[in-house]
């Protein structure tokens, strides 16, 4: 047999090494904390749909990470792939209680937050939040997309996903508008480190959030998104629900987590859902 026939085992590329379980289990279940499992598994469709079919019998504070991903949803059905063990893929079921479900919908923003504020502490790295779910990274003096939230209605709860790109070589990245937390100089990349630092982060923020019965401005949440939010002050196109297009200058994020946008005429209006083009401002170029 040619070393070109030999079976791949879990280290053939040992720049990329599997996730340490036990560790990671021992670092982040805690008795009186958040976090209540954690499982890892070699490969899965979507960690996301994995978690929402067990929402019934899931305990807030489930855990579900995969080292490969083979059918990873973005917003809008948007497919993510990418190799295995390049990246974190995981997601986790919340369950708000009695915060009221009007605001359950600042729970993906929450999420971009602690993953921006995680980053920073664990990888050195500036991410910013494009609205309403995407994380950046700065490549060559650009901004590219390295991660993405989708939250989820499930059971009694959310469950929310995140992905991101963490040593994706240039030749791997899935679109020119994508990055790394590699190429973007990341002091680590060791997946264990991060996903502590984000895990911890998000417990922090959903603690804060709750306390403050979901007012994103009364816990800090509105405050600290509106000042990692790359959006705010270019001028973007609103792609809508309905073919409908807007564009104008993205001016503030509201108390209820919408885009607000001011058009030429000095209107203004708020953008709930919708996919958000960068035209012009920091960093250059589309995105």
């Amino acid at each position: 047999m040619t070393p070109s026939d030999a079976p791949q085992s879990r280290w053939s590329d040992l720049d990329r090494p599997p996730l340490n379980v036990p560790a990671l289990r021992r670092g982040l279940l805690r008795p009186g904390g958040l976090w209540t499992t954690l499982d890892v598994v070699d490969s899965t469709g979507s960690t996301n749909s994995d978690l929402a079919g067990r929402a019934a019998s899931l305990a807030e504070g489930a855990v579900l990470v995969a080292e490969e991903q083979t059918a990873g949803r973005g917003r809008l059905d948007r497919a993510w792939t990418a190799p295995a063990r390049s990246g974190l893929f995981f997601s986790v079921y919340l369950t708000p209680g009695a915060v009221p479900v009007q605001r359950w919908g600042w729970l993906p923003l929450l999420a971009g937050v602690a993953a921006a504020t995680g980053l920073a502490r664990s990888a050195g790295v500036d991410t910013a939040l494009k609205w309403p779910n995407d994380l950046l990274v700065t490549v060559g003096g650009q901004e590219r997309k390295t991660g993405g939230i989708l939250a989820e209605r499930a059971g009694d709860g959310v469950v929310i996903g995140i992905g991101l790109n963490v040593s994706l070589r240039a030749d791997e990245l899935p679109a020119p508008t994508a990055g790394s937390l590699a190429l973007a100089g990341a002091v680590s990349t060791d997946r264990e480190t991060l996903l502590r630092g984000v895990l911890r982060s998000l417990e922090q923020w959903y603690g804060q959030w709750r306390a403050a019965d979901g007012d994103a401005a009364a816990g800090g949440l509105q405050e600290a998104y509106a000042a990692g939010c790359a959006t705010l002050g270019r001028t973007v196109r609103a792609q809508l629900p309905g073919d409908r297009t807007i564009t104008g200058e993205a001016v503030a994020i509201d108390g209820d987590g919408r885009l607000v946008l001011s058009s030429d005429d000095g209107l203004r209006e708020p953008v709930s859902a919708g996919d958000i083009v960068h035209l012009r401002g920091a960093g250059g170029g589309l995105t």
